[in-house]
């Protein structure tokens, strides 16, 4: 789980240097740097935990870091969700850079494809404003990192892999 926190880590930084708006990469660096000490803080209490064995506190010391880190990888994806909204610049000739380019592009078509099917099919009350029941739900970035995206598959697990780990040892 720590490992996966360094991934989308490292997905923010890669996005937070091509976002268009200053504040929106100011943000995503933000986020990032927060969900990059929660995920180091994660794996040094996993570690402690396994030497140490089992115990209560470890136990809650453990989840709450789990749940921190859950909060953190959401905010990261919002504050990337609002990166590609902003407007992203044109990635650099690194593959890792072009495969998280093209993920967000993707999202944010899936996102404009939705708006347009909602303001043609919007139910609209009797003051024309639009119905929030039983409308369908903006499509989000969590969905698509649930999917293990091609870039996850590229970026390494720690900066520095260990001899016999490879990249492709991680599950989101």
């Amino acid at each position: 789980m720590a490992s996966d926190g360094q991934v989308v880590v490292k997905f923010g930084h890669i996005l937070a240097k091509h976002c268009l708006d200053q504040r929106c990469s100011m943000e995503l660096l933000r986020a990032a740097e927060h969900a990059h000490s929660i995920s180091s803080q994660l794996g040094i209490v996993a570690r402690v935990k396994a030497v140490t064995g089992e115990s209560k506190a470890s136990s809650e010391l453990l989840m709450s870091n789990v749940q921190n880190l859950i909060r953190a990888i959401q905010h990261v994806l919002r504050a990337a969700e609002a990166a590609c909204v902003k407007g992203l610049g044109q990635p650099s000739a690194d593959p890792e850079e072009e495969e998280v380019a093209a993920f967000c592009l993707q999202w944010r078509e899936n996102l404009s494809q939705h708006r347009a099917k909602e303001a043609l099919n919007s139910n609209r009350d009797e003051l024309g404003l639009r119905k929030t029941r039983g409308a369908k739900a903006e499509p989000t970035l969590m969905p698509l990192v649930q999917e293990q995206p091609p870039w996850i598959r590229n970026i390494p697990k720690h900066p520095n892999p260990r001899k016999g780990h490879s990249a492709m040892d991680r599950h989101l």
